[in-house]
């Protein structure tokens, strides 16, 4: 066991990391993904149009493996609260299996809003034997329908007006729809990109709601406001978390080693990973093509790109597996 003296250290350093961590973002390390595949951006040509289906797809891949999917899929309105008339749109897709009772994954999207490639990764869950449901967290912000795609800009300039406590709402209130369906199992996991990686921490320090089970962020640490994420916090999650982050974003990687510290001393089950040569936001990027940025040369791009599809395919069978443990399919 930690002394209280070597705890209160390492959680200091967890504090001054991740503040200095969430400060306002700068642009470039969300932009550098949001490339790929964003509405707002050139759409680059593609050598399959479906990709690896053992992974979720890539930006570039996420329009055809959503349009080709065999999984039943629908959008859905779904009360805030119970009793509530104030509702928000999500996408679900149901898995083809013979079980009687399937847990629930939430998918929660990036800063970009729920875009088709989000709606791809929640396919892919769904793929693996899951109930995945993709909230738009931005519902009662956009002012126009879910099915219509926002650009990452526009989304941008909303999701800041959307707070911690109404996306812990959201997500509550979309697992509790999923897990009332018929063939549903009274459990949730909760996985997320980006800003929804940061939410997915606050999540579960939150606690969800009844069925929680375990969380996945990738690329993304608290957004609690103050300092954080402090002992307090830490120690109110009570289900196991996974993080994994591409090291060429710092901003979310430096900080790693000080929450693996502290939720270790804390006594949490916690499992982060930090992938050399992998961007921020390497799950969407994956090796889709991109021309050179500044003075990289195609060499680096290749290498980005290769590094990029290596943490996707160890990191999502890892997050599968989770998955399944913690929510009771294995």
């Amino acid at each position: 066991m930690s002394s209280p003296r070597v705890l209160a250290a390492v959680c200091a350093v967890v504090s001054l990391s991740v503040a200095a961590c969430h400060r306002q973002p700068p642009m470039d390390e969300h932009t550098a993904h949001m490339g790929a595949g964003d509405r707002s951006a050139p759409a680059v040509s593609s050598s399959s149009s479906l990709g690896d289906l053992a992974l979720p797809p890539s930006a570039n891949h996420a329009t055809a493996r959503v349009s080709a999917s065999p999984r039943h899929a629908e959008w859905v309105k779904v009360a805030w609260r119970p009793g509530s008339s104030d509702s928000l749109m999500a996408w679900i897709v149901y898995p083809s299996t013979s079980n009687a009772h399937t847990p629930v994954v939430v998918v929660v999207h990036e800063i970009f809003g729920l875009q088709t490639w989000v709606r791809g990764v929640a396919d892919q869950v769904a793929a693996a034997g899951f109930i995945a449901i993709a909230p738009d967290l931005l519902s009662r912000l956009r002012g126009g329908p879910s099915t219509v795609e926002m650009s990452g800009d526009s989304a941008r300039k909303l999701i800041g007006g959307l707070s911690i406590a109404e996306r812990n709402e959201g997500i509550d209130a979309v697992a509790r729809y999923a897990m009332s369906q018929p063939s549903a199992a009274p459990k949730y996991g909760v996985i997320g990109y980006c800003w929804g990686g940061g939410t997915v921490w606050d999540h579960v320090i939150n606690g969800g709601t009844a069925g929680l089970s375990g969380g996945v962020a990738f690329y993304g640490l608290p957004y609690l406001n103050g300092p954080v994420p402090n002992r307090d916090s830490l120690a109110k999650i009570k289900v196991p978390v996974m993080m994994f982050n591409g090291a060429k974003d710092a901003r979310t990687g430096t900080p790693m080693p000080a929450v693996d510290s502290a939720m270790k001393a804390l006594g949490k089950w916690y499992y982060g990973k930090n992938f050399a040569g992998a961007i921020h936001g390497f799950l969407r990027a994956q090796d889709d093509p991109r021309p050179p940025r500044g003075q990289e040369t195609q060499a680096d791009v290749d290498a980005e790109e290769q590094a990029n599809l290596a943490a996707t395919k160890e990191a999502w069978p890892q997050t599968v597996d989770f998955l399944k443990k913690n929510l009771g399919m294995k």
